[in-house]
């Protein structure tokens, strides 16, 4: 049986190092890359050619949300599987929406992570239970939040001022014109009711999207 590639996406070397003895030690998975960044992930893709990607979505620069999109955009074929200390529903719908095959929390069980990766490579969506089930309740009471009215690129936006990058700086990392950025944040000021980055912040950390 050919293992199943794996390339991990971490900005914490501990962390990356402990996911790569537990994936190793099962006989159908391979790790045969790392990266610490969505930047480094993305030059690395091409060359580790992965079937599955684990990546976190806390890390400096564009983030893996940002990363996850342009993965897809790429088009390669590898499933991506998020494994991040977010564990509210709202960052899984979001990174589900923007392509992802699988959404795990890092507080999960380790022989999770097997089965989600097992799962997303075998062409099936995985989502831990909680997760899941908080997403179904929402799903049938239609249960939303001012966040929710955000798009894709206002959430992005959104989830990097909260994370206290400037206007510059979030425009260089997602390739934007610091007008557009403004823009973004104008709108996400408008919907949020939100006078500042710092009542932004706030908003980010009631709504449990600011991870350690």
């Amino acid at each position: 049986m050919t293992p199943i590639r794996v390339m991990l996406v971490d900005d914490h070397a501990v962390v990356r190092m402990g996911f790569r003895l537990l994936l190793d030690g099962s006989p159908d998975i391979r790790v045969v890359a790392e990266a610490d960044s969505g930047e480094d992930a993305l030059k690395r893709l091409a060359e580790a050619r992965p079937d599955v990607v684990v990546m976190d979505l806390s890390m400096p620069g564009m983030g893996g949300l940002e990363a996850l999109t342009r993965m897809v955009a790429r088009d390669t074929g590898c499933k991506l599987l998020v494994l991040t200390a977010h564990e509210d529903a709202m960052h899984a719908k979001r990174v589900l929406k923007a392509g992802a095959n699988g959404y795990l929390s890092k507080r999960s069980a380790a022989e999770a992570l097997i089965q989600a990766i097992r799962q997303v490579q075998a062409g099936r969506t995985f989502l831990e239970p909680a997760i899941a089930q908080e997403l179904a309740v929402q799903q049938v009471t239609g249960e939303k939040g001012p966040v929710d009215m955000l798009s894709e690129k206002e959430f992005k936006v959104f989830l990097a001022l909260a994370r206290g990058q400037s206007v510059a700086d979030i425009a260089q990392v997602m390739s934007l014109s610091p007008r557009t950025v403004g823009t973004h944040l104008y709108n996400i000021k408008q919907k949020l009711g939100a006078a500042n980055s710092a009542e932004i912040a706030i908003i980010a950390m009631r709504h449990g999207l600011l991870a350690p």
